[in-house]
């Protein structure tokens, strides 16, 4: 099974280093020296990683053949594809891969059922489960542990603890207002 493990960013330095946004929760697995990966599109590919190191809060990799900055800033948004066991698991019991919670129902804590989830989106500060709606629609799940305290693999389905007005905008609560003066 082959999962996007990074999207290459821009050159970083004239010595063919990319800066990479990470879209794995084992950055020192996928993206270490050594590595071989896959590529989107697979023309670029596949590429070997030869050096990572962080700098200022980014990971920035450089690739063997990849020597210049010109070469490197033809990388840009090249996503890198791992292949995986999809029997393997991550290492922590809280961490899924986006592949093991594609389709899984998802249902209240009562057990009404909300939908199907058919997306994982990795944004800077949180995931999102992106969830069809049975009647039409979709929507969006913050992927935190006060919302979506249980996946369930076994049975197939996640858990969630919605605060009003997730699931149904006429429900939401107005948490302060202002006075006019």
């Amino acid at each position: 099974m082959q999962l996007v493990v990074a999207r290459i960013g821009r050159a970083h330095g004239i010595k063919g280093e990319v800066t990479v946004e990470v879209r794995t929760d084992e950055p020192e697995l996928r993206l270490a020296p050594g590595a071989v990966l896959a590529t989107d599109p697979s023309s670029v590919g596949p590429l070997t990683i030869a050096t990572g190191r962080v700098h200022s809060g980014r990971l920035l990799l450089r690739f063997e053949g990849v020597a210049d900055r010109t070469a490197a800033e033809a990388l840009r948004n090249t996503l890198l594809i791992a292949e995986v066991d999809p029997e393997e698991l991550p290492e922590d019991p809280e961490e899924f891969y986006d592949h093991q919670l594609i389709d899984l129902d998802v249902v209240t804590r009562d057990g009404t059922a909300v939908g199907r989830i058919t997306e994982v989106s990795h944004l800077p500060y949180q995931d999102l489960l992106i969830v069809a709606r049975p009647e039409g629609g979709e929507v969006m799940i913050p992927f935190v542990t006060e919302i979506v305290p249980e996946i369930d693999l076994e049975e197939q389905r996640a858990v969630i603890d919605p605060p009003p007005g997730l699931l149904d905008e006429g429900q939401a609560e107005i948490a302060s207002s202002r006075e006019d003066s």
